[in-house]
Order: structure tokens, then C-alpha cells, then sequence
């Protein structure tokens, strides 16, 4: 009974996981008027589920038991009422998080449950020192690093193109504009006896026309190759979070010696997918239309520095959050063009601190009623 509820709550981490996680490689894709919100969450399932399956083949490597990091004794996390408590307690978090739009970390969310549990388990001797440099650490740094960074190259990019002479194309439009005559009074009836209609030119809105760049680089349109580097640096960061997710949540499922891990990889990848296609949609929006409006080249600017953040700490080993890079390169753009939406921002800063209070007290409620069984 007690594995069954792993299996089944690592599948609802994976799904949640999907739901809070999946869209934030192709954020700048829509919120930049690139594509569309189902081109961009396909593109976004399509190259997670690629990055999913390599992890199968590089499974000998990847997927480790899932550890404590020295927060309790790793021997006290391989017992299955632990780590249904982990499971259930970061996937309802994240899945809460999910369903009002709020994008959060997915490991904070793990921690989280590791402090709750572990706070039922061992009580004081929890060790809280390195809970600083686990969670709060990378909470602070990750998102100011991509802040600074995404806010220079974007300036920097704006250098380059100028200087290769490619510019951005304005956008008019020709609206009706109606001169009425003064009315007429008929027995307390106002008439209107003439009015006339004038063509008049204004500048478009952010709703009604998307910034194009004009200009060729080695004879190919600027506005293509930037399309097309974007789509691929927004694959790419969607591969490595499928690449470095699915393995991570695997790693619960190692208490059950029965499962084989490559079946496991495939059951976690297909959740994710699922839950990346239906339930996406929220935090989609959030991180793509709500932190600040973008153009192509500012989109572009805001997920390089995502793709290379991310890709960079994992080779270094480093804790970085691929949501608060992701969140920190955007709002840098936002920074830059003094068009940053302050209370969105405001609002997941404070979800980013709620996710370990509330992850701890969801495991910890889990474990103390599994202990009780």
C-alpha cells in the first residue's frame, strides 16, 4: 500500500512539476509575440520529453537516491513513509502554485517538505545551517545574477544591431475619425444634421502590432535569424530542465527496488508532459505577459541568458533555480525599459518565500498521519 503511494504521488510531483515548470523555456518565446501560447507549450513539451528520454539513456549516471544534502540522515529518506511525505507534500505545493499562476521553484518546493519531515523525524537536530546555503543562498543570488546580466546584454545587443545598421519597424495604424456637427433641437429631440469622416494615422498599441527588425545579416532577413535562434535557445533550455528534472524526481521512486528505472523515466517524463500541456496555462502567462512587455530581440536577450545561467550552474554543480534565472533575466529586460510590472514582481518574490513554509507544512502534516497508521 505504502509503495503504491509513492509511485502514485511521484507521478503527481511530476505532473505538478510539469504544470509550474514546463512553460518557462518558451516564456520569452510568447511573451515576445514569437509564436503563440500552443506552438510555444508544444515546442516546450517536445523538447522537455527530448531531454526526459536522453536522461533514460544517461540513466546510470543521472538518477541518484534521492538525498537529504546533509539536512537529515539520507538513511531516514529512503524509508517509504519519508519519502511519500517529500512527494506529496512538494507536488501539492507546486501544483497550488500552479493553478494561481505563480511560478516557483520545484527543489525549493523539495526542500521545503525535507525540513517538515525532518522536523517531525529528527525534531532539533535538523541541520539548519545548511538550509541557509540550500535554499536562501540561491534564492538571492540566481535571479539578481540574471537581473544584472540579462539587463547588459540587452543593452549590449541593442549596441550590435544598431551598429549593423538593422532597425526596428514602427507600426501604424489607419483608424476613422468622426466630426459630428452640432445637433439641432426638434421639439426636445436632438437630430444630428451632418457629420463628416476623416482617415487619421496613429501609433499602434503593444495589442495590435508586434516590433519587426528590418535589415540582413550575410544576405539572411534580421527578423528571421532572430526567430530561429530564439526558438532554439528556448529548446534548449527546455531540454536541460528535462534532462536534469526527470532524473531528480526518479530518484524517490528508488525506494521502490521493484521499478526499473529507465520504466520509471518514461512514467515521470509522460506526467510531465501531461501536465505541461493542461496546466501550464497560468503560470504561462504570468512569466510571459505579466513581469513586463517584450519584443523579439529583448525575448531573445532575456532567454539566451536564461539557457546560459542555467547550463553554466549545472556543469559548476551550482543550486540555481532555472524559475528564478528565468523570472530574473525577464524583469532585467523590464529594468532596462522602465516598463517592469512592480506588483507582479512583488507577487512572486512573496510566492517564492511562501514555497518553504508551506511545502514543510504540507509533508509535515503527511508524515505525522503516515506515522500514525
Amino acid at each position: 500500500m505504502i509503495l503504491m503511494l509513492l509511485f502514485l504521488a511521484a507521478i503527481f510531483l511530476a505532473y505538478s512539476n510539469g504544470a509550474n515548470d514546463n512553460f518557462k523555456g518558451v516564456a520569452t518565446l510568447f511573451g515576445s509575440g514569437t509564436t503563440d501560447y500552443k506552438k510555444a507549450v508544444m515546442w516546450a513539451t517536445i523538447t522537455t520529453f527530448l531531454g526526459s528520454v536522453t536522461a533514460i539513456f544517461l540513466a546510470g549516471t543521472l538518477v541518484k537516491n534521492f538525498s537529504g544534502k546533509g539536512l537529515i540522515p539520507d538513511e531516514l529518506i529512503q524509508t517509504p513513509a519519508f519519502a511519500v511525505s517529500i512527494a506529496f507534500g512538494a507536488a501539492s505545493t507546486v501544483f497550488l502554485a500552479s493553478k494561481i499562476g505563480m511560478p516557483i521553484s520545484t527543489t525549493h518546493g523539495l526542500v521545503g517538505t525535507l525540513l517538515g519531515s525532518g522536523m517531525v523525524a529528527v525534531g532539533t537536530a535538523f541541520n539548519f545551517s545548511k538550509l541557509g546555503n540550500t535554499f536562501l543562498m540561491p534564492l538571492i543570488v540566481s535571479p539578481v545574477i540574471a537581473l544584472a546580466t540579462s539587463a547588459v546584454v540587452y543593452v549590449l545587443f541593442r549596441k550590435i544591431r544598431i551598429s549593423l545598421g538593422v532597425t526596428k519597424e514602427t507600426c501604424f495604424c489607419v483608424v476613422d475619425e468622426c466630426n459630428t456637427a452640432s445637433p439641432a433641437f426638434f421639439n426636445s429631440e436632438a437630430v444630428v444634421l451632418d457629420a463628416e469622416v476623416h482617415k487619421k494615422i496613429v501609433v499602434g498599441t503593444n495589442q495590435e502590432c508586434i516590433t519587426k527588425y528590418n535589415g540582413t545579416i550575410f544576405g539572411i532577413g534580421a527578423q528571421t535569424i532572430l526567430d530561429y535562434a530564439h526558438y532554439i535557445s528556448s529548446g534548449v533550455v527546455s531540454f536541460a530542465r528535462g534532462l536534469n528534472d526527470t532524473p531528480k524526481i526518479v530518484g524517490l521512486l528508488l525506494v521502490i527496488n521493484a521499478i526499473d528505472i529507465k520504466y520509471g523515466m518514461i512514467t515521470v517524463a509522460i506526467a510531465m508532459a501531461i501536465g505541461g500541456l493542461l496546466n501550464a496555462r497560468k503560470v504561462g502567462e504570468t512569466v510571459s505577459k505579466k513581469i513586463t512587455p517584450m519584443d523579439h530581440g529583448q525575448g531573445f536577450a532575456a532567454n539566451l541568458i536564461t539557457g546560459l545561467l542555467v547550463t553554466t550552474a549545472s556543469l559548476h554543480g551550482l543550486p540555481v533555480s532555472t524559475t528564478h534565472v528565468s523570472v530574473g533575466s525577464i524583469f532585467g529586460i523590464g529594468t532596462v525599459t522602465k516598463k517592469a510590472n512592480i506588483k507582479v514582481v512583488s507577487n512572486i518574490l512573496m510566492s517564492w518565500l511562501l514555497t518553504l513554509p508551506i511545502a514543510a507544512l504540507f509533508s509535515a502534516a503527511i508524515y505525522w498521519l503516515l506515522l500514525k497508521l
